[in-house]
């Protein structure tokens, strides 16, 4: 049941109006900008898109929202992680009754899985609500606590769920990445996560790949494949230099909060994230600003967007 996800799929941001509300009028615009950019599809309702942040009726209308914005353009991946197993399967029931591509789910962040046959019972479990579409373990230890030998899940987990696509592998282990990659002669997909380490994973085999800064900056990752792809390796190196020092920008503020003042930056206004989460105050927001600009990142985006515009 593999899609096959070629090229970079943008992990959303959550949008919200100033009384704290969804706002899920901004996700067409938002969506004609990603086709433009390129994008293979959205990942919706992760880590960036605030999931754990929303109830699940909100992550409903959002996940409705994508599909009929996307329109079949691109692809619509909904996570439907959540602490009960019961509120995932629902997620990943309605996900697959609007029309979405695939969907996706971190491990339980509250109570653990305890070993890899437990965690490969949960995804079962999640996976059988929403047995027709692709579904991708979303493997992100550094926030569940959850880090299981991913090998060794695909494995197990290919015997238990009919319609296991592959993993979105948010960790910097690039070794056990590869692995899961050559897992039965490529019979997954393995989506990398990390943005400031793309190329590192191209260069072990990564075809696909999820991940926030491809909200916006999709033509310069999309420019860094193609040369790689193409043998110009001095070229992708410098692309990706270039983004790990736009990351390093961002580092040095809560990164979903800064990722969101960027959007803000290229007249995107998604609102304040929700508590636990917090805006920027106006003193980041410009150091942010400043920093980015001695970067000439915005410059740098200007000229991708003229290249496409004489295209």
């Amino acid at each position: 049941m593999n899609m096959k996800i070629n090229g970079i799929v943008a992990a959303t941001f959550a949008a919200y109006h100033e009384d704290g509300t969804l706002n899920t009028e901004i996700i067409a615009t938002l969506v004609e900008k990603l086709i433009g950019d390129g994008v293979s599809g959205v990942y919706i309702c992760g880590t960036n898109g605030e999931g754990p942040n929303m109830s699940v009726e909100e992550r409903m209308a959002v996940a409705e929202a994508y599909v009929k914005a996307a329109n079949k353009r691109i692809l619509v991946l909904v996570h439907v992680g959540h602490t009960s197993i019961a509120e995932c399967k629902k997620l990943a029931a309605h996900a697959a009754s609007i029309g979405a591509d695939a969907f996706s789910s971190v491990a339980a962040f509250y109570f653990k899985p305890v070993s890899v046959q437990n965690l490969v019972d949960c995804m079962a479990e999640i996976a059988s609500a929403a047995p027709q579409l692709p579904f991708y373990y979303y493997h992100m230890p550094t926030l569940t606590g959850v880090g299981m030998d991913m090998v060794d899940f695909l494995k197990i987990g290919g015997q238990q769920i009919p319609n296991l696509a592959g993993i979105k592998y948010t960790a910097s282990t690039l070794y056990e990445y590869q692995a899961c990659l050559n897992v039965e002669d490529g019979r997954y997909e393995a989506l990398y996560g990390f943005d400031e380490m793309l190329l590192p994973a191209l260069s072990v085999g990564a075809v696909g790949a999820i991940g926030s800064t491809y909200t916006f900056a999709a033509p310069v990752y999309l420019d860094l494949i193609k040369n790689y792809r193409a043998g110009n390796h001095e070229e992708a190196k410098r692309l990706q230099l270039l983004m790990v020092n736009i990351i390093r920008c961002i580092i040095k503020h809560p990164s979903i909060a800064a990722q969101r003042a960027i959007m803000h930056m290229l007249g995107f206004d998604m609102g304040n994230p929700r508590l636990p989460l917090a805006p920027l105050s106006a003193q980041s927001y410009a150091q942010l600003k400043g920093d980015l600009e001695s970067e000439s990142f915005f410059e740098l985006l200007n000229q991708y967007a003229n290249q496409t515009a004489n295209a």
